[in-house]
């Protein structure tokens, strides 16, 4: 896990060259038939992927974007049609039997299929009209790291090709450096206040949901901790209660319209004795996360990363392997 998910950046610095072409067929098809949605169709760290491209997509390309559980299908047998819209099926293996026959589905509906896969000797990558490869390379930890970021570098480009977002190029360009800058932060202060932990609260919002939800799983998956992850607004309904229990909070915050609301509750939790870690911004009684600054739809792409060698601590520290969780496997065959 620790080795690679190191490599990161280097995968997203390769992605540009190997993707240009697709990209520029994708954009032309979208330009002639614009999407009137998007049904994206993932599971475990894909599915979390998936949460960041529904929020860019509806927030930037202004699409309604919407996921698709596979049993929906592959138990009940039923594919909603979705017209012009675009069917993305997200895997890094291609394999996944559920996710194949959702493809499937959809392409033989005569919906355009985007694949965002890593394999790309994968059944998926046959199925799909286009196919984006996350040209990751061979990922043997359990823990999916490399392939995760990049596919959200994925996202961010295929977001790109709709006019007027606020995904700049220019920034793109910048974020392989920024990978490696986050991949030397160190969050030993979180480590070393949640390495007897039981539980653990993983806050995010708007963007930086998907972040929070990623992070949440990996503490699940290497550390055997029962992290859960709730945005700033749901969770002031029922799961505020455990903050009595002294629950530490771990909070993925975003420069953008959202940072409010997340400052507020760490602000909250905080002042109820919490142990409260914010990502990136100082908040009054609670301990910042150093990670380098970047444009508000690329820090949870930076924040994970940092995450990931604080993760992998983690396990370690708590005498676990980060790279074969108990019970698990690599390749998740779903039926």
């Amino acid at each position: 896990m620790f080795k690679e998910a190191a490599q990161s950046g280097s995968v997203v610095a390769a992605q540009a060259m190997r993707s240009k072409d697709m990209l520029a067929l994708f954009a032309a098809s979208i330009a002639a038939s614009p999407p009137s949605m998007y049904l994206t169709c993932a599971r475990g760290s894909s599915d979390h992927a998936a949460t960041f491209m529904r929020y860019l997509l509806e927030i930037e390309a202004g699409v309604v974007t919407s996921s698709f559980s596979p049993s929906v299908f592959s138990v009940y047998g039923r594919a909603p049609a979705i017209g012009s819209g675009v069917c993305v099926v997200i895997s890094q293996s291609g394999r996944s039997p559920d996710l194949l026959a959702v493809a499937q589905q959809y392409r033989d509906q005569g919906s355009r299929v985007l694949a965002i896969v890593n394999d790309l000797g994968s059944p998926l990558a046959q199925i799909a009209d286009f196919v984006f490869p996350i040209g990751a390379g061979p990922e043997t930890s359990v823990a999916a790291t490399k392939s995760f970021i990049g596919t959200l570098s994925a996202i961010l480009q295929i977001v790109g090709c709709h006019p007027g977002t606020a995904v700049n190029p220019q920034d793109l360009l910048d974020l392989p450096n920024l990978l490696d800058l986050a991949w030397e932060q160190d969050w030993s202060a979180l480590t070393k206040a949640i390495t007897a932990s039981r539980g653990l609260f993983v806050i995010g919002r708007g963007v930086g949901f998907a972040a929070a939800s990623e992070a949440a799983l990996k503490m699940k998956e290497t550390s055997g901790l029962h992290a859960e992850a709730f945005s700033a607004a749901e969770v002031r309904h029922g799961p505020m209660a455990l903050l009595a229990t002294g629950m530490p909070v771990l909070i993925f915050r975003q420069n953008d319209k959202a940072a409010r609301s997340l400052d507020d509750f760490a602000s909250f939790a905080a002042a109820q004795g919490n142990q409260v870690f914010v990502v990136g911004a100082e908040v009054a009684g609670a301990t910042c996360l150093p990670c380098p600054a970047a444009a508000p739809f690329l820090e949870p792409v930076v924040q994970i990363q940092a995450f990931y060698r604080a993760a992998n601590e983690l396990s370690v520290a708590r005498g676990l392997n980060p790279d074969a969780p108990p019970m698990l496997r690599k390749v998740t065959q779903t039926l």
